[in-house]
């Protein structure tokens, strides 16, 4: 019987015996690990990576998280070793946080919220909330989690563009531009959702220019990676008031530096990398496991194999 190695590190997200209980019905024997820890196990599901993952007898690695970008896609390759990922599960949960947002800006409930801290009663001008069903939404990425975002949208009235490399038609979007017409895409868009994984092509996707094309009240929302956006021109164009606002749930470090002046600024929601988050979160990454434990021991191809 194999041996499964569910590493400590996914506590960041859910308590690894959770996972080891909802996989209590695959054929291996389960054990939660340290990354010293790793003898014997086969398969390793994680949230961190080590560089002595690569020193292990490792044949799969699963990454409970869609984006991969801090796996070494070479070494695996080179040692030897599968890399899959947790995309597709979730489209619910980061469509709903983004519709979250939204809903903040448009009401402007993140105002009374901090008016709320000062027992301050403070009626805004009669001009500045709105309704959604009035309002436009860029969505840049349409895999699992734009389509998320975008069907939600589209169910609010919302006008639902959307950013993709092969710019073929996708259900609940209106206009669907190819990447090069990012610009033209979010020029008019009082709203751009970031929906994109982290590559070589989309670090830095969002940035001086990319701010200036957008709307002086448009509000940027980053649920992607925080190095898709350039902080410091984001910093820049949010203090010199050329955009509206924005919403964040991923840095360029993390956890956001306490100095940041993202912290202060009142038209900026900041969520500490939660826009995924659900107690069904380990059911979703064992169903995965589940299968592709099924798959690697019958010598099948692993389903959302990355390396």
């Amino acid at each position: 019987m194999s041996t499964i190695g569910i590493h400590e590190s996914v506590g960041a997200v859910f308590p690894p015996e959770s996972l080891r209980e909802a996989l209590s019905d695959v054929e291996a024997d389960l054990r939660v690990v340290a990354t010293d820890d790793l003898d014997d196990c086969v398969s390793l599901v994680t949230f961190a990576y080590d560089e002595r993952f690569l020193d292990a007898d490792l044949e799969w690695i699963h990454s409970i998280q869609a984006g991969v970008d801090r796996f070494p896609f070479e070494a695996l390759e080179a040692g030897g070793i599968a890399l899959t990922n947790s995309t597709g599960i979730h489209g619910d949960t980061v469509g709903e946080t983004t519709l979250g947002y939204m809903l903040s800006f448009a009401r402007g409930l993140h105002r009374y919220r901090d008016h709320e801290r000062n027992h301050e009663w403070s009626r805004p001008p009669y001009d500045r909330p709105f309704s959604l069903a009035d309002a436009s939404v860029c969505v840049v990425g349409l895999g699992t989690l734009g389509r998320g975002i975008a069907t939600r949208a589209d169910a609010l009235g919302m006008d639902v563009a959307g950013v993709k490399r092969t710019p073929t038609p996708v259900d609940g979007v209106e206009t669907v531009y190819p990447a090069g017409d990012l610009e033209t895409a979010i020029a008019d868009a009082r709203f751009v959702a970031l929906a994109v994984p982290l590559t070589e092509e989309t670090e830095g996707l969002i940035g001086a220019a990319e701010l200036e094309a957008m709307r002086s009240d448009a509000v940027l929302i980053n649920v992607a990676r925080g190095p898709v956006v350039d902080e410091s021109a984001l910093v820049d164009a949010l203090a010199s008031d050329a955009i509206g606002g924005a919403a964040l749930d991923v840095f360029e470090t993390e956890p956001l530096p306490p100095g940041s002046p993202l912290w202060a600024m009142e038209d900026v929601i900041v969520t500490p990398h939660v826009a995924a988050a659900t107690p069904k979160y380990h059911r979703r990454i064992a169903a995965l496991v589940r299968e592709n434990a099924r798959r690697h021991a019958a010598g099948e191809a692993l389903t959302n194999r990355v390396v």
